[in-house]
């Protein structure tokens, strides 16, 4: 026998409604309010970029091999690991061999670090503030049920803040409602703000695992020399298949 609930049917327009509207309007607040407060990059130094280039250049290198010809492929690794070993594209080939600087002296680093914390107060503050008011004014309220059966996994995760084990699997509270637009509205962002926006949780949490993705190829405090000799050591030991070797006797005996 199906259960039925006997519930004010105005539940669904006075808490479902709201709490959809304002996770869309704080989500494009969050966007914006991410805009204003990113700084600008600054523009990198010619040896800095070059340094950063030439990393790059070498991890293309062992990336690609197999598309060029095996004398290529010498030429360049040859090239690259003797660079990498002399340190010709250092930026600072005076401190080679010295210790790395405090990252925490650097300003880019810490400019870096300034905009993970805009990034998490951006994210954490407005999150903080809809989670209070849903457990002030609706917790305990079961809203909808689900057209579809589910299996009792997806209890805990459907009917959170109501403490019921009798009740359908297919019934959803007022706060799992607030958890699956929290992480549901990834669509309807990027409608309204494009692909590239700020407004998005997973975006943000994934912006905050990687923080300055392709901005510098080196973290904070690591040393550029040590990353050159690890690149020139794994170009050494890299086994090159070129990808047309043999590649006419192929083509003739497939079709043969």
């Amino acid at each position: 026998m199906e259960q039925s609930i006997h519930r004010d049917p105005a539940l669904f327009y006075w808490i479902l409604f709201p709490i959809s509207i304002v996770m869309i309007l704080t989500g494009v607040l969050r966007h914006y309010a991410t805009v204003l407060l990113a700084s600008t990059p600054k523009k990198l130094e010619l040896p800095a970029l070059r340094e950063q280039s030439s990393l790059m250049r070498g991890i293309n290198l062992r990336q690609n091999a197999h598309v060029i010809s095996p004398s290529s492929f010498a030429a360049r690794k040859s090239y690259m690991t003797t660079a990498y070993k002399e340190g010709t594209f250092l930026k600072d080939p005076e401190n080679r061999g010295k210790a790395a600087a405090n990252p925490m002296t650097d300003p880019a680093a810490m400019e870096g670090m300034m905009g993970m914390m805009k990034g998490n107060m951006a994210m954490m503050v407005p999150q903080t503030l809809i989670m209070s008011w849903i457990n002030a004014f609706f917790a305990g309220f079961v809203i909808m049920k689900l057209p579809f059966p589910l299996t009792l996994r997806f209890k805990s995760m459907l009917q959170s803040g109501v403490m019921t084990r009798d009740l359908d699997v297919r019934w959803v509270s007022s706060l799992s409602w607030y958890f699956l637009n929290l992480f549901g509205l990834q669509s309807v962002f990027i409608f309204i703000l494009g692909n590239e926006n700020a407004a998005s949780q997973m975006a943000q949490q994934m912006s905050q695992m990687n923080p300055g993705a392709g901005a510098n190829m080196f973290q904070p405090g690591q040393d550029p020399d040590k990353v050159f000799l690890s690149e020139a050591e794994n170009l050494e030991v890299l086994e090159h298949e070129y990808i047309l070797k043999g590649v006419e006797e192929r083509l003739l005996s497939s079709i043969a």
